[in-house]
Formats: C-alpha cells, structure tokens, sequence
C-alpha cells in the first residue's frame, strides 16, 4: 500500500474499532491461507470481522482512541477480531476453530466496554451460551413467574365471583321473606275488622226487634 491506501486503511479501521462493542487480537501463526478463508468465513456467519494488520497500523489506529494500552500484544502476527453483533459469538468461533487446528489461532487479549481482557477469560466468555440460548432462558425465567401470577389472578377471580353468587341467593333469601310473612299480616287485619264490626252491633237483638207498647186507650 501506498501512503495514501495506507491512510484511507488506519482511518477505515479507526471506524470500525469505534464502532465494535468487542476486539479481540489473535496470533494466527500455523494457519494457512485455506484455514484463514475458513476462520474468516466462520467469525462473519458469527456477527464479526477478521483483519490481518500490521502491528503499526493497529497502533496508528487506536492512537486516538479512549482505549487501553494494548501495545503489549501487538508483537509477531496479529489477526484482529471486531465483534459487532456480540462478545460471546465471536470467542466460541475461535475457540471452536481452534479445537480443529491445533489449538490455533491463539488470544492474545481483547477490549470490552474500554477495559482489557485477558487471554483467559477471553476463553470463559467462549464457553458460555450464545446470545439467542441466554434470550430464550430469560424468556422462560420471566414467563414462570407471569404464569404463576396469572395463576394467582384467576383463583382470586374465581373466588370473587364465588362470593358474588352468595351474596345474590343472599339477597334473593332476604326479597322473598316480606311475602311469606304477608298471610300472617292479612289475616291479623281481618280479625281487627271482625273486632269493630261486632262492637258496633247492639249487645241484645231481641230489643230492636220487639215493637213498641201501645198506648193506654184509657
């Protein structure tokens, strides 16, 4: 490359350093071109990019970077791995590439949320679930507890309309007790009106019967 390529390349790579949630910086040695093409074509179906860069243009292009020092590693042959679409996706296609070809490529560190990684736990990321296993546990860790509460939800709507029902044929029992206390009510009535008619009768009919004495002629 010339000075201008290499220019337009240190700012490119600038770019994509900004943008990556994770890099990861690699030493490649052993692998051949067939197995890089392959390393390569294996990090992109994992959301990531694999560069083979010169130590120097990784140096010039992190150089205005708020990054770590990473100076330490960027000796002998350097592929650079930038993840953007995950931390862990990345780390589990090297480490399992690598599990095929002699334990190669090997970490050197990496750079996540502006803090360094080491080698090793670099090598924990790799080994937990991929990001759509850990979505699908917490799908399920969130829809247990919603089952259960709705659960809850409905025992408390059963219950409720339970005491609703009572409380209608409690109602009900309390309508229909005026009327069967009505014939009672009737018939102390007619006994009243039994009671005024007989002491407005005469204590002797005999006497409004018996036609008035005549008159001496005499």
């Amino acid at each position: 490359m010339n000075r201008t390529e290499k220019q337009t390349f240190v700012r490119d790579l600038r770019e994509k350093v900004r943008e990556a949630p994770v890099l990861y910086l690699t030493d490649f040695s052993g692998l051949d071109v067939k197995s890089m093409t392959v390393l390569r074509q294996r990090l992109r179906a994992s959301g990531a990019e694999y560069l083979v860069v010169k130590n120097r243009l990784v140096k010039l292009a992190v150089a205005d970077l708020d990054l770590p020092d990473i100076s330490e590693a960027l000796r002998g042959p350097t592929g650079v791995i930038l993840g953007y679409e995950g931390i862990v996706e990345p780390a589990k296609a090297v480490r399992d590439f690598a599990k095929e070809h002699d334990d190669r490529p090997v970490f050197k560190l990496g750079v996540l949320d502006n803090k360094v990684v080491t080698a090793t736990e670099i090598d924990r990321l790799a080994k937990l679930p991929p990001r759509e296993q850990l979505l699908a546990e917490l799908v399920g860790a969130l829809e247990a507890p919603m089952a259960a509460l709705a659960s809850a939800l409905e025992g408390k709507l059963q219950e409720m309309a339970g005491l609703l029902d009572a409380l209608k044929e409690q109602k009900g029992g309390e309508g229909a007790s005026p009327s069967a206390e009505a014939p009672p009510a009737e018939a102390e009535a007619e006994a009243a009106s039994a009671d005024a008619a007989a002491e407005a009768q005469p204590s002797d009919p005999k006497e409004e019967t018996q036609p008035p004495h005549a008159e001496d002629e005499n």
